[in-house]
């Protein structure tokens, strides 16, 4: 049983920390989106939040892609979304301002 758990959490670390190995990135995709400073804003808390699960370019890792999730949601059901999170999405928001979570979601649901 102990050699058991011990792979357990071998394979646990190994996740945890790929997910977390992220190496300096070309943002020009994200960039090319900035057109005022909430979306400078916005990139900046995407960049510190949501990267290791949904890529630099927006295009899912972990979690789903969101280069074109303005077409499928409102900004208010990604502002719910990242609030309180859903299905394996954690919440954010005791680690996001209100104003923060409303910026991030004004700008994903212009990803269309």
């Amino acid at each position: 049983m102990t050699r058991k758990r011990g792979l357990i959490i071998a394979i646990l670390a190994v996740l945890l920390l790929s997910a977390c190995n992220q190496k300096a990135v070309d943002d020009s995709t994200l960039r090319a989106t900035i057109m005022s400073p909430e979306d400078e804003e916005a990139v900046a808390l995407y960049k510190n939040q949501c990267i290791s699960c949904h890529a630099v370019d927006l295009s899912g890792k972990v979690g789903p892609a969101l280069q074109n999730i303005g077409s499928t949601m409102t900004e208010e059901k990604i502002n719910e979304i990242i609030r309180d999170g859903s299905k394996g999405m954690p919440s954010f928001k005791k680690l996001l301002e209100d104003n923060e979570i409303e910026i991030l979601a004004g700008w994903l649901a212009n990803m269309k």
